[in-house]
């Protein structure tokens, strides 16, 4: 199935939380802080812009945002917060589409650049992103640390939330470096809602490298977007990449 099909009008309904999970303050707001001081007082343009969860409150900082987006539906629900004028939309692949202008920001947020589903798709949504820059422009890419650390030999899954209306799981296919993520709810009628995402799992250092083939240098990589120091423990990271200043274009 493509995304295009994943993502569809039930899909884009389903993802807004207002208020809670990733759209709640304390998620959104350090987000928020973190893009509007790396744009400065340039432009900025998110690939896979979704419902707006980031790119609305960013353009009320003043940032001139754009957007790239393959899912008519999640376009559809950022209409209701935003108008074409205000935060202006390309129908789209981030691996592919162009949008007018150069930036000082792209930005690809909440592991969404795994949803291209193999390395040469990644690898081209690295150049897309440097093509869009101006010199000294930043790329900056949030993704979960895959944890394969987790898998005991003969062992697939991997539960990593736990609630007693909600459980998700990942399924590791380590050939393929894809992996599978299960969304279990269970419903106050009783019944329970199965809804799945498809993934390719990106380690950070395969990620440095597909940075480096588009021309990018790797800035800062922290375990949030509070700037806790990133290890060996942890389960994510905000990595900030630039493309170096004396580039021509």
């Amino acid at each position: 199935m493509e995304q295009r099909e994943i993502w569809d009008v039930d899909a884009a309904q389903r993802y807004d939380t207002p208020g809670v999970g990733m759209f709640a303050p304390e998620v959104v707001g350090p987000t928020v802080d973190r893009l509007a001081g790396l744009a400065g007082t340039g432009r900025a343009l998110e690939f896979a812009i979704g419902t707006g969860r980031v790119a609305v409150p960013l353009a009320a900082r003043g940032v001139p945002v754009t957007g790239i987006e393959l899912s008519l539906p999640m376009i559809d629900r950022l209409r209701a917060r935003a108008d074409e004028a205000a935060i202006p939309v390309i129908v789209g692949d981030m691996a592919t589409a162009v949008a007018p202008g150069t930036y000082a920001l792209v930005y690809l947020v909440y592991n969404t650049i795994s949803n291209l589903l193999t390395q040469t798709e990644q690898v081209a949504c690295f150049r897309n992103a440097a093509r869009h820059l101006a010199p000294g422009g930043h790329f900056v890419i949030e993704l979960w640390v895959p944890e394969l650390r987790k898998l005991p030999p003969g062992q697939q899954a991997v539960v990593w939330q736990s609630d007693p209306d909600y459980i998700a799981l990942d399924t590791y296919d380590v050939l393929h470096q894809h992996v599978v993520s299960h969304h279990i709810r269970l419903e106050e009628n009783g019944e329970a809602r199965l809804a799945r995402s498809h993934h390719r799992y990106i380690w950070p250092a395969e990620l440095d490298l597909m940075a480096q083939l588009a021309g990018f240098e790797l800035e800062t990589r922290h375990a949030d977007w509070h700037g806790t120091a990133f290890t060996t423990e942890s389960r994510s990271h905000v990595s900030v990449y630039r493309i170096p200043a004396n580039r021509s274009i």
